[in-house]
């Protein structure tokens, strides 16, 4: 993991601030009969909380640190550097602040939460940024995720009210080259938005999984938390299309819709739900709309190479793999089908090249244990 810090000032940030966005309407929303209780707590409360390990943790590894130099760097250091605590990436589930610390690993939003946490028992002032990152998409449970990022600002020290805080610089933190995020619009966010974010997850996670009750309670919760985020409703329409409730299926994503109205997540599940209520019409028209929004659906070219590789027809599985690359920021999984179709055609030099590509690009610890393990075979066995 690569972690990278950026000092911005908050007027850099001030031209990104856009009109307050709409609430989404959740009157008839939810029917919580419908599913049966959550088998896990659903707390808000957690996902911030300091365990008594991180606390251990502070006051032996980190506290020391702080008083010497920019307490900013200090903190930073211990967590991510040469320190002992020494936390890594892992976005096989998004995790609370104590959880991410006792697996020492977390996506972008978890390590973002847990080194929130720590700034603030240091007594530092913390802001959260939305960052757009342009399309990065994700496959699970044959589910389509559209990955967001968020990254991390920590000021200097407790501002003592809204002008200095405007004042202040902030360090941000991140696991994009500071190259690249100059190019990038952030926009603050405030904590309701990122409690809603971490439970939107859980809920994907969990649906992903199949764990549909779960699912329901985790993105009712994301909703409370923030009625303007357009991404929980939408994971609320999805989780009552998967469990075969249409009708509030379709609330749900009109909702999602009423907020932001090009939304193409929401767009193209309303798409199918219309279809499955046989209202052709409306679905098709819909669909039109959407292509002139998105001429290219995500996954699309990996799916059609994925058959072709089925059918024997390699050399167009390679095109098609290629082509989704260039939409998918070399995402691991077509890096790896498109290695096993160089290799079918008998480039091992390039199959190796995806291979490690796929191996470098994975973000679970699952996903490396995987590559690794087929770069390890086909090395014993000669292939490279």
């Amino acid at each position: 993991m690569k972690l990278w810090l950026l000092l911005l000032c908050c007027a850099a940030l001030s031209a990104c601030s856009t009109l307050a966005p709409r609430a989404g309407q959740v009157e008839g929303l939810f029917d919580d009969a419908l599913f049966a209780p959550a088998t896990v707590p659903i707390s808000a409360e957690a996902v911030f909380a300091l365990s008594p390990a991180m606390r251990q943790a502070f006051d032996s590894e980190i506290r020391p640190r702080l008083q010497r130099g920019d307490p900013r760097r200090a903190l930073i250091e211990a967590l991510y550097g040469k320190g002992m605590l020494r936390l890594d990436y892992d976005a096989e589930m998004t995790r609370t602040a104590a959880e991410a610390f006792d697996v020492h690993a977390g996506n972008c939003l978890s390590l973002l939460i847990m080194t929130a946490t720590f700034a603030r028992e240091a007594g530092l002032p913390v802001r959260f940024q939305s960052v757009s990152a342009g399309e990065a998409w994700a496959r699970s449970g044959g589910l389509l995720f559209a990955i967001g990022h968020v990254n991390l600002g920590i000021g200097r020290g407790l501002a003592s009210g809204p002008k200095d805080s405007d004042m202040t610089e902030w360090l941000t933190v991140d696991f994009i080259p500071p190259e690249d995020l100059r190019r990038r619009r952030l926009e603050v966010i405030d904590e309701a938005r990122v409690l809603a974010m971490y439970m939107n997850n859980k809920s994907a996670e969990a649906l992903a999984l199949g764990h549909t009750d779960n699912a329901y309670a985790w993105a009712r919760a994301a909703i409370g938390q923030d009625r303007t985020f357009t991404g929980s409703f939408n994971t609320l329409g999805v989780i009552y299309q998967r469990s075969g409730h249409l009708k509030e299926a379709e609330r749900a994503l009109r909702a999602a819709l009423s907020i932001e109205p090009e939304h193409l997540h929401a767009m193209s599940n309303l798409v199918g739900v219309l279809g499955a209520q046989g209202r052709d019409g409306e679905a098709l028209a819909l669909a039109a709309e959407l292509r002139r929004l998105q001429p290219a659906a995500p996954f699309a070219a990996f799916n059609e190479g994925l058959q072709r590789m089925r059918e024997g027809r390699y050399a167009e599985a390679e095109t098609l793999f290629e082509r989704e690359l260039g939409r998918t920021a070399g995402y691991h999984e077509v890096h790896f089908w498109l290695a096993v179709a160089r290799l079918k055609r008998g480039d091992n030099r390039a199959a190796l090249s995806h291979l490690r590509q796929a191996l470098d690009g994975s973000t679970t610890r699952e996903q490396q244990a995987l590559y690794g393990g087929k770069l390890e075979r086909l090395k014993a066995l000669g292939v490279f």
